[in-house]
């Protein structure tokens, strides 16, 4: 049991050190996403806030209405 314990340990600390390795020859420039990242994300929520602002404003939906006791049925009439 000790001896399976023993290689998983080194195979993990094998992966640790080819990802330290890995990385210190990466450039150090941002990517795509850490020079936009955020302005897409706070353009994409104030576009949803003023879509919604303009739904639940502008387009005379009643949100949660009960229609009892307002609606009446019609006379009916035969043909």
């Amino acid at each position: 049991m000790f001896s399976v314990l023993r290689s998983a340990l080194q195979v993990s600390g094998r992966g640790v050190q080819k990802t330290i390795s890995r990385r210190s020859h990466h450039k150090a420039e941002p990517d795509f996403h850490d020079k936009y990242g955020n302005v897409i994300l706070a353009s994409g929520t104030a576009f949803c806030v003023g879509i919604w602002a303009y739904v639940i404003t502008s387009t005379g939906i009643c949100w949660n209405v009960s229609p009892v006791g307002r609606v009446t049925p019609k006379e009916w009439r035969e043909k």
